[in-house]
């Protein structure tokens, strides 16, 4: 017989539609004003103690996994910045002694133009007269 009725258990879970009553205990908060007796009101108290002390630490070891997160982060972009910062140094460094160079230029005299030598200039005409 009581095999049957475990057969019939198991069988009654694989239809859909019917479902057994099963107790379970779903943690949260409770109204404790409704029990009347001083135990039960108790009880119902620490269970909302537990449960808060629970969600509360759930919720600290996530914000501290955040800020965890983004401190390391914000460490990452100081280091990009102290990259950027130094290669705009460079760059403006460099472009520094490009204008002084170019300023150089332009304030010196400008060199007199090469004259061939005389015998050249003969050379040359000799060779246009033929």
């Amino acid at each position: 017989m009581d095999r049957f009725v475990v057969a019939i258990c198991v069988f009654a879970l694989w239809i859909p539609g019917v479902r057994m009553a099963v107790a379970q205990d779903v943690p949260g908060i409770e109204i404790c004003t409704v029990e009347k007796a001083m135990e039960r009101r108790t009880s119902c108290l620490q269970s909302n103690i537990e449960f808060l002390q629970k969600t509360i630490a759930k919720l600290d070891l996530e914000h501290r996994q955040k800020l965890d997160a983004a401190k390391a982060q914000i460490e990452a972009l100081k280091a990009n910045i102290a990259v950027l910062q130094k290669a705009a140094g460079d760059l403006q460094a460099t472009q520094q002694k490009m204008a002084d160079e170019l300023k150089k230029k332009a304030d010196s005299p400008p060199a007199k133009e090469a004259r061939p030598p005389k015998d050249a200039i003969r050379d040359g005409a000799k060779e246009n007269a033929k």
